[in-house]
């Protein structure tokens, strides 16, 4: 009877049709758990209004800004370390779901296997944009000002939400990589706390020492920001820039990263996962 059942449960249409509808699917399933279990949702919202009052009224007074406030210089830096954060969900619900059996579950259905991956990362999608609306509320109150056009400060907002989708599929490939869902927090931040904390987010590359200002200028989190405050128009006049190429062009140095995380680890998570189901 069960291998009758099975036999029915034949994937129907092109491969390509198969991967754009199971995507969707898995993808509603990410956003109504979301919605079954808002604490999720809730406590993501809370770190961005927490580190957005933390750096703007804790360091903003010994950090100066020359031509420009803290609280504008800050933010881009904000929205990227947040977002970037935020793209961790990715590998912790991956680690969960394979140690509560819901990978074996998926591997009996008629779906393209890399559905559950696209669902996943769409779903950091929808989280990381309601954390910029949140942010960028939160910003305006506490006296952060777009000073470019609407259509730039869109571009931002978009090459944000951007790289950290491209930053879940690194998430989604560690969180299968790991032994246990408790092992892919510390992994995160061993790999986050360097690439955010180490850049100009929150300070000018240029005030930082030797070694570690090569890093940042080097740092696709730098080129992010640096790119970000360009087109929400909160770079001061005659701001420092670095002289690496990196820090001389950010928006390329920025497509290039996003190009590259995509190129290698959308497929590596994708056979990751196949090797995983076929256990």
């Amino acid at each position: 009877m069960s291998h009758s059942t099975h036999a029915t449960l034949q994937p129907t249409g092109t491969p390509f049709g198969r991967f754009l509808s199971d995507g969707w699917v898995t993808t509603k399933r990410n956003l109504l758990k979301i919605k079954r279990v808002p604490d999720i949702l809730v406590f993501t919202l809370i770190q961005p209004i927490m580190f957005v009052l933390l750096f703007t009224y804790v360091y903003g007074g010994v950090i100066d800004i020359p031509g420009s406030s803290y609280q504008e210089f800050l933010m881009a830096g904000i929205f990227a370390q947040t977002v970037v954060f935020g793209s961790t969900y990715s590998g912790s619900a991956m680690a969960q779901d394979l140690k509560d059996g819901i990978i074996d579950r998926f591997r009996t259905l008629p779906m393209n296997p890399s559905a559950v991956l696209v669902g996943r990362t769409n779903g950091d999608m929808f989280i990381n944009a309601a954390s910029m609306v949140v942010m960028m509320i939160t910003g305006f109150i506490v006296g952060w000002r777009v000073r470019s056009s609407f259509f730039e400060a869109l571009a931002a907002v978009a090459l944000i939400l951007l790289f950290a989708y491209s930053f879940s599929w690194v998430m989604a490939y560690v969180g299968m990589s790991v032994r246990s869902p408790e092992i892919i927090n510390n992994v995160s931040f061993l790999i986050l706390f360097p690439i955010t904390f180490i850049s100009n987010a929150f300070v000018p590359s240029n005030t930082l020492p030797g070694p570690l200002r090569a890093f940042a200028e080097w740092n696709p989190v730098s080129a992010l920001v640096q790119t970000s405050r360009e087109l929400f128009g909160n770079v001061p006049d005659a701001f420092p820039v670095g002289e690496s190429w990196t820090a001389q062009n950010p928006l390329l140095t920025v497509l290039i990263g996003m190009a590259v995380m995509l190129a290698i680890f959308v497929p590596l998570s994708i056979r990751k996962f196949a090797a995983i189901s076929s256990r």
